[in-house]
């Protein structure tokens, strides 16, 4: 059914679905129903009214929330320019202050549950201008915590979840009434600090809130995987995340949670050495428009642990190329992925313009060594030198990041002998360490078996070996 403005006539249950929903969206009041979100989500939100009204606005807010917990996404940031251009309303708004903000909090909590924080941020910064109650503000601040996080904002989104952790705890909110939205994005910027005893803190809090709704126990499991991904836990890790990615409570996860969880799975994978099991784990992974989870560049941490160095360029190729419209928190491990592999193809220039990047977005976003996760150390710190030696001004960011790469950076294995190889050498010595035969090894690289040979043979000269048990005995030795 449909009114005079040509907008979807919700029915009473809807209308009152939405009502109650909305209410419960600020602390005070206890968490939106399960079955009211249900609703929402299912519901066709129809075009723009020729004017918005503040129950206009409330319906649409109920909805996209219902959508955004609920995994209902698939109309990903068109829902959103159906209704918006540029951060405004297409049609003109006869809007009350709560309204607006009430509005703009819910599209920011959209546009970080389908991966675009970068847009996400800024309807949050559009809420709380219009936020009139310490409970609006909350809300705003909680949504805007996350969207910054996602986008390596760390600074910023500190600041938010320390002001919206004192609204809550000066106005004695039940603990029930915790934003998801606030302990995830407290997660982020707890892990680019490397801080894993808050991250227990996190987890424990939000598990306490909400013990018996599965899309925030998904969200505790990623947590608890991540503190083990860090501290190198990769038995329980992997034994964990398989259980939350393969158990039925997965249906009833957050997407964003779930592609990060995909990722970590792939990471701890390769830190054993499974690549060939990481890259299998990858390859249905869809990277959402955003890439606030960015596979390709998850693919390229397993191809430069693997040698594949010339892959790695072609695989983040479409990333760079995106500029703004990538999501910064994964866009500056991708370029360090990529300062890696031409700094061993070769290519210092570009490796140390790659690297120089990487340095001065991780300075303006608040000192994350994140991005050198799965990446060796010895790699890490010959880049980090030879930034230092074009760019000293960048000295007092690097002596920062180094204090933490021991703890953060991958071991090297073997790399005094990878050394010694050509990048092509390089490429054929980690297949060497699979299980793939030489006549597979050719099949894959697209050359013949005697040019393998021929390979193999330059790989045993130069490593002083004679055999293939050697060789990989010789590539998988940690540097001492």
């Amino acid at each position: 059914m449909s009114d005079s403005t040509g907008s979807i006539e919700p029915n009473a249950t809807l209308r009152a679905a939405a009502a109650h929903t909305a209410i419960r969206l600020e602390p005070g009041h206890g968490q939106p129903l399960p079955r009211h979100l249900s609703l929402l989500a299912e519901a066709d939100l129809g075009p723009a009214p020729l004017v918005w009204t503040d129950t206009r606005a409330m319906l649409l807010s109920a909805m996209l929330v219902a959508r955004a917990r609920n995994d209902a996404l698939g109309e990903g940031l068109a829902l959103i320019e159906r209704y918006f251009d540029t951060g405004r309303l297409i049609q003109p708004a006869a809007l009350s202050g709560p309204a607006r903000s009430g509005l703009f909090a819910s599209v920011a909590e959209y546009c970080a549950a389908i991966g675009w924080p970068q847009i996400g941020a800024h309807y949050a910064a559009e809420a709380l201008l219009f936020a009139e109650t310490p409970a609006q503000r909350y809300r705003a601040l909680s949504v805007q915590a996350l969207n910054l996080g996602l986008n390596a904002e760390y600074p910023s989104a500190a600041q938010a979840i320390e002001e919206a952790r004192s609204l809550f705890a000066d106005h004695g909110w039940d603990a029930a009434d915790t934003s998801h939205c606030l302990l995830l994005g407290d997660g982020l910027v707890t892990v680019s600090n490397a801080d894993m005893d808050h991250m227990r803190e996190i987890a424990d809090e939000l598990e306490a809130a909400q013990p018996d709704d599965p899309y925030w126990s998904f969200s505790v499991g990623m947590i608890r995987v991540t503190t083990m991904f860090i501290e190198r836990n990769f038995t329980t890790g992997l034994a964990a995340s398989r259980e939350l990615l393969l158990g039925s409570g997965r249906t009833r996860s957050f997407r964003i949670v779930r592609d990060l969880l995909v990722g970590l799975h792939a990471d701890m994978l390769t830190a054993q050495g499974e690549f060939d099991e990481a890259l299998a784990v990858l390859s249905t992974a869809v990277t959402h428009p955003g890439h606030a989870v960015c596979f390709p560049m998850q693919r390229a941490g397993i191809l430069l642990q693997m040698g594949r160095e010339r892959e790695v360029i072609d695989t983040t190729n479409a990333c760079v190329a995106l500029l703004d419209e990538h999501c910064l928190r994964t866009l500056t491990p991708l370029l360090t992925r990529r300062a890696v592999a031409f700094l061993r193809l070769g290519s210092e220039k570009r490796a140390v313009q790659s690297m120089e990047s990487v340095v001065r977005l991780i300075g303006r976003t608040g000192g994350s060594v994140t991005p050198f996760l799965m990446i060796p150390f010895d790699d890490t710190e010959r880049l980090l030198d030879l930034v230092t030696e074009h760019n000293p001004d960048l000295v007092p960011t690097i002596g920062i990041m180094r204090q933490l790469l021991p703890a953060i950076a991958a071991r090297s294995k073997g790399s005094g002998a990878f050394a010694v190889l050509t990048p092509t050498e390089r490429e054929l010595a980690y297949l060497l360490t699979s299980t793939l035969g030489l006549s597979d090894i050719a099949r894959a690289r697209n050359v013949s078996l005697n040019t393998v040979k021929s390979q193999v043979r330059s790989i045993y000269s130069k490593l002083g070996v004679s055999s293939r048990e050697d060789a990989v005995e010789l590539l998988q030795r940690p540097d001492e």
